[in-house]
């Protein structure tokens, strides 16, 4: 029960920030929208090309070493790009996202309800969803497809390295077959998943960041409610995304 009233009011926040996309192009929120999107797309690149990087090099060398055994490594390119394009682009950065943005996200509304800024704004008929959660929906959900394509490029530069230098793969050949057995399926399954990523992030943040209580310490706990819910969501809605569309 506690668990469905949790998801109901998270629901209600999500429905009422939506709402409120139509204050998107005002100037104040143009301006919170474009300071939300650097600090969670622009900050948060250094990060994604180290792990989107090596999780590409990992890939293609526990593959590679596979299919060396049947002479068919040239087929890595192949494995990289759709395994980074379907799930393990948008996963990462989803993970990277939520522990980053997302428990910062979590501390400052949390630290706002402590210090009862948040009732501050209400007194001066200010809307926290409208002014603060909004412009936050918007730039994750712009930022979060477009940081996973960044790093399916980077996951796929990486194996192309690994390839070439350990397990004799030509850079042509390797892109030659990434291209060839990836489909625009793949690339749209990807970004799905990951604009909801975004989404459930920033909406897991923001829920547990107003419902903090008891100080300082309930905004450690929100934080940490927020990483762990947010890794949670985003396997289970990665999982049925991939039962939906490919089974």
């Amino acid at each position: 029960m506690g668990f469905c009233r949790e998801a109901g009011r998270a629901l209600i926040l999500l429905f009422e920030a939506v709402v409120c996309l139509s204050f998107m192009f005002k100037r104040r929120s143009r301006r919170e929208i474009i300071q939300q999107m650097f600090i969670c797309g622009i900050k948060s690149l250094g990060v994604i090309t180290v792990v989107a990087t090596f999780t590409g090099m990992i890939l293609a060398l526990q593959t590679g070493i596979e299919m060396r055994r049947f002479g068919q490594e040239v087929f890595i390119g192949a494995a990289v790009m759709v395994s980074m394009l379907r799930e393990m682009g948008p996963f990462m950065t989803g993970l990277i996202l939520a522990a980053s943005v997302g428990s910062a996200v979590a501390a400052q509304m949390g630290t706002m309800v402590v210090s009862e800024e948040i009732a501050a704004l209400e007194l001066m008929s200010i809307n926290p969803v409208r002014f603060l959660v909004m412009p936050r929906l918007v730039a994750m959900a712009v930022m979060t497809p477009l940081l996973s394509f960044y790093s399916c490029v980077m996951g796929v530069v990486g194996g192309g390295i690994v390839g070439l230098t350990q397990l004799g793969v030509p850079w042509s050949a390797y892109i030659d077959n990434a291209t060839r057995y990836a489909m625009n399926k793949d690339l749209f399954v990807g970004m799905l998943k990951a604009f909801l990523f975004g989404v459930i992030i920033v909406i897991t943040a923001c829920h547990q960041g107003f419902a903090t209580t008891q100080g300082a310490v309930g905004v450690g706990n929100a934080t940490r409610r927020t990483v762990i819910m947010s890794f949670l969501s985003i396997l289970i809605v990665g999982y049925f995304i991939t039962r939906l569309f490919y089974v």
